[in-house]
């Protein structure tokens, strides 16, 4: 008996990224809710000769998830498969949002040890891209992959860890969505636990010439660097077994850290030089006195990116950060008309063995960088940007993935050691390239 599903893409959506920055019209679009569906999908996709792209919740703010093909959003295929509490460890399909993930895994006593600062992303984009969040102790997402099941262009189902198919498992840990069809996860997790976070200001100087001090000091440090000024609001995050408290405001974080902040940064469109005085400005309101905030993991991890913006992020080698922040720093110094938009993020991760991890085989600094779009305008940013790409690569370092950057295959054949491995395992299990697109094309050719 020939069992046919037949699969219906809608046409006529149109995929925007979260900030609107990027977006495509996919010729179909697909919601599949088994496997079967997804072979189908991509049976239909070799015939008609088109190509797929898998997508989760669409935040990279890069074109990494645009066609004009076929697009499927995992959406629907969001179950947790098995929880072992023995191991600790969770197994889900590739849609499952960590929102909903972090809510479940709590119900089972369990977490996971680190996550990005959003969390409406898919478990299968989120390893895709290389997300992560700080502590010198963790390292990207990618490395709480214990094992994945993917889906191959042609058809077949492929189990990875580190003992089954080991070469192919480093690779698809941070995968690009050009391996295949990422289906389930299986994450290691820890205990349940609170985090204590204490924000407090400091200055740039301080929190360079003592950097070895803060990283030992709190578990998941970070820090906000103010451009134009010499302030610094510094993060620290520490496991606790006091009870939750806040001493946060909704008022002041969304009146004023939101609101206030678009409109001026809106006026300081048509008078750039405002926005260093902007930067003291909501650096004294809002990040120039003592915070405490006690809460469940994931709450504390995941913070409001406030509204659309502009993002670089590259990944340094850690004994670097000093040096490259202070150049960033001295560059605007030097070119009164450059501007750039608060904070400057500043967090630390530790080395892994992941081929295509901004952090293979080096503890690293990554250094967000961001331009805001109030009210959806534009600010000139082409300055800054390839001043802080200039001084990022001086410096060894590696994009972000999920991140609008300038590299191509040439500079990433230099900067990662087992690039032509992931390339080979690539060609071999999608020959025909039908993962591909733009955004590949340029990392690949």
């Amino acid at each position: 008996l020939l069992f046919l599903v037949q699969v219906h893409g809608q046409g006529g959506v149109k995929f925007q990224n979260w900030a609107k920055t990027y977006g495509s019209s996919p010729e179909l679009y697909f919601q599949p809710t088994s496997v079967e569906e997804i072979r189908e999908i991509l049976d239909m996709a070799r015939q008609r000769n088109k190509r797929v792209k898998v997508v989760g919740g669409g935040h990279s703010p890069s074109d990494i998830a645009c066609t004009d093909d076929f697009m499927i959003q995992m959406g629907k295929m969001n179950r947790i498969l098995k929880v072992d509490k023995e191991k600790q460890q969770v197994t889900v399909e590739g849609g499952i949002f960590l929102s909903d993930l972090n809510v479940k895994l709590s119900k089972h006593g369990l977490a996971l040890a680190n996550l990005g600062a959003v969390s409406e992303v898919a478990a299968a984009g989120v390893i895709g891209t290389g997300t992560h969040n700080t502590g010198i102790k963790h390292g990207i997402l990618s490395t709480q992959v214990v094992a994945l099941t993917l889906l191959t262009a042609s058809g077949e189902i492929l189990e990875c860890s580190e003992s089954t198919n080991a070469d192919i498992f480093q690779a698809a840990r941070l995968h690009l969505g050009c391996l295949g069809v990422v289906l389930t996860v299986t994450f290691q997790c820890v205990p349940q636990f609170h985090l204590h976070e204490v924000t407090f200001p400091s200055t740039l100087t301080e929190v360079l010439d003592h950097l070895d001090d803060h990283l030992k000091r709190s578990q998941y440090f970070r820090f906000l660097w103010f451009p134009h000024s010499e302030n610094v609001s510094v993060i620290y995050q520490d496991p606790t077994n006091k009870p939750s408290c806040s001493s946060a405001s909704w008022l002041w974080d969304y009146a004023v850290g939101y609101y206030l902040l678009e409109f001026l940064l809106w006026i300081s469109t048509f008078v750039p030089g405002l926005v260093r005085w902007i930067n003291r400005f909501f650096f004294w309101l809002l990040f120039s006195s003592r915070v405490e905030n006690i809460a469940i993991s994931y709450k504390i991890f995941n913070y409001e990116c406030r509204f659309k913006q502009h993002v670089q992020d590259w990944a340094i080698p850690i004994e670097k950060t000093k040096e490259a922040l202070l150049e960033l720093k001295a560059a605007l110094e030097n070119n009164p008309k450059m501007v750039a938009h608060y904070p400057v993020e500043v967090r630390f991760a530790r080395g892994d063995e992941i081929w295509l991890s901004p952090c293979f085989q080096r503890d690293s600094c990554y250094m967000n960088i961001i331009m805001y779009r109030p009210y959806g305008k534009n600010v000139p940013r082409l300055n800054y940007w390839l001043t802080y790409e200039g001084i990022m690569k001086k410096h060894g370092g590696r994009p972000h993935w999920a991140k609008a950057h300038s590299c191509t295959r040439k500079d990433f054949e230099k900067m990662y050691p087992a690039f032509p491995k992931f390339c080979s395992i690539r060609e071999k299990l999608d020959p025909t390239g039908i993962f591909l697109n733009t955004y590949l094309e340029k990392v690949f050719y």
